[in-house]
């Protein structure tokens, strides 16, 4: 077998890397986050962050109120997933369960850079474990820490964890990245009314698309109220009205 670019029998394991040093199946997992077609961003302003996703319901049979992307993981935290759906749910699931054990064993809820952590740490397991495979999905959390104030993470499928002004995750991650780069760069300490706005702007922009307050969900954490909570349409609808305004 020849050992120049070749990537035959090296995608076929994932413990296995090939000669240039890459895990293919890591690499394919970063892939099927893309599968769902869907973009989602998270902003962090001064005293508060929120996470944006389209909300797309697969069917008409479908009940919309059943279908989201967003998740509360405690009180004062929550996220958005992208990706394969199953996947995204056993992510939040454990998630969940570590907080709860956390709060259990420390006595106070699980900060918001500790659940990335471990989440990270989870996550980076399976990719060194032949019997199992890395989930095809991102997760952007958002919490509020009672020391560090607004937090934003994102947790990807080989491990890796960050902190973040801004990111996106989905298949219009790197044009939302160049949108939002120099969004921040102007104004790196937003409120709370222009995070969001920024968030939708953004979504907006890569897509080339103007949403109504169903196609879109929104979910948010503030200094005011640092319960993680979805805002409902008629607050979407608002904020998608001040837009057009400006416009």
């Amino acid at each position: 077998m020849s050992r120049g670019t070749s990537s035959a029998g090296f995608d076929r394991s994932i413990t296995i890397f090939s000669p240039e040093g890459r895990l293919y199946q890591v690499e394919y997992a970063f892939k099927a986050i893309n599968q769902s077609g869907l973009t989602s961003i998270g902003v962090r302003g001064s005293d508060s962050a929120c996470v944006i996703t389209q909300k797309k319901v697969p069917d008409k049979l479908v009940d919309p109120e059943t279908v989201t992307h967003m998740y509360r993981i405690t009180k004062h935290s929550g996220c958005v997933m992208t990706g394969m759906v199953a996947d995204s749910d056993m992510m939040v699931q454990r998630g969940r369960y570590e907080s709860s054990d956390f709060k259990y064993h420390y006595g106070y809820e699980m900060p918001p850079d500790m659940i990335a952590k471990r989440l990270a740490d989870i996550g980076q397991s399976y990719t060194q474990i032949a019997h199992l495979r890395p989930l095809g999905c991102c997760m952007i959390i958002i919490g509020w820490d009672e020391e560090k104030g607004a937090q934003l993470y994102r947790v990807d499928p080989a491990g890796f964890y960050c902190g973040f002004r801004a990111c996106s995750a989905g298949s219009k991650q790197i044009e939302s990245n160049n949108y939002l780069e120099k969004k921040i760069k102007k104004n790196s300490m937003m409120s709370e009314q222009e995070v969001v706005q920024t968030a939708i702007a953004a979504l907006s922009h890569v897509l080339a698309a103007d949403f109504k307050p169903s196609e879109i969900e929104i979910g948010i954490v503030t200094k005011e109220n640092p319960a993680f909570r979805i805002l409902t349409e008629a607050e979407v609808d608002r904020h998608l009205t001040i837009l057009a305004e400006k416009d």
